[in-house]
């Protein structure tokens, strides 16, 4: 019998487990476990109904677990895993579907739409821009953050852009969507937002697609207003990330 959690050393240096050979030469292994960590997330917010058990954050958590215990290389699983990869435009895409059903709330609040979406990816990106200057980020880390709202399809190809690191950015940008997932019922109480079409946005610019899961959840309206936000911050972000990248050499 061979433990694959046993640390193993060679020259004085740890090395990568049995497992790793197994999932790294596997078309499916990857895809396997992370559907799998998801599934168990779902189960657990299922049966807890807590905000904070959120399926995402469970899966993440698990899987870096399990890539921890098992002595098993992150380009290993990655490799294994990233026919899931191809999956996230068309999933993004395919937010436009709620969007349209609830077209006629679009056309009557165009306007006030646009602006609220402008604000909230300005007020993202300026964020960004202060925080690196109280802690004094280099220009590599500070473009990394900049894409931190949207979604991770669009954020990686902007921190690539910039001169970021597009594995950092990916996290940075899966943090923002379940911490927004998991905080936006409680702070739209906190701050008494009711209106539907100002939840939507508020939660889409913020947190991008993971909070648009909970923004569906909350109501039609919410949900199709955040998909909204997506695709038009997303763009905003595209276009604000390259100018405001300039501030900090």
């Amino acid at each position: 019998m061979w433990d694959t959690a046993a640390p193993v050393r060679k020259n004085g240096e740890e090395v990568p487990g049995m497992l790793n050979d197994v999932i790294r030469n596997s078309a499916s292994a990857g895809i396997v476990i992370s559907l799998l960590s998801y599934g168990i997330g779902m189960v657990v917010k299922k049966r807890l109904k807590l905000a904070i058990f959120n399926p995402v954050l469970i899966s993440v958590i698990l899987v870096i677990a399990f890539l921890g215990f098992g002595r098993v290389e992150y380009e290993s699983y990655n490799s294994s895993a990233r026919f899931l990869s191809y999956l996230l435009t068309p999933a993004t895409v395919s937010l436009a579907v709620p969007l349209y059903l609830k077209v006629d709330v679009l056309k009557k609040n165009a306007a006030a739409i646009f602006v609220s979406i402008l604000a909230g990816a300005f007020t993202s990106l300026a964020c960004i821009f202060l925080m690196s200057l109280v802690f004094r980020l280099s220009h590599e880390a500070y473009v990394t953050l900049l894409p931190k709202s949207i979604t991770t399809a669009i954020g990686i190809g902007i921190s690539e852009e910039l001169g970021g690191f597009p594995s950092i950015t990916a996290a940075v940008i899966i943090i923002t969507g379940i911490l927004g997932n998991v905080t936006a019922e409680g702070l739209l109480k906190l701050f008494r937002i009711s209106n539907p079409v100002a939840k939507g946005l508020a939660i889409g610019t913020a947190s991008h697609a993971i909070g648009t899961a909970k923004a569906m959840e909350i109501g039609e309206v919410e949900g199709a207003m955040s998909s909204l936000s997506i695709v038009v911050s997303g763009v905003l972000t595209v276009a604000g990330a390259s100018l405001f990248a300039n501030l900090i050499p």
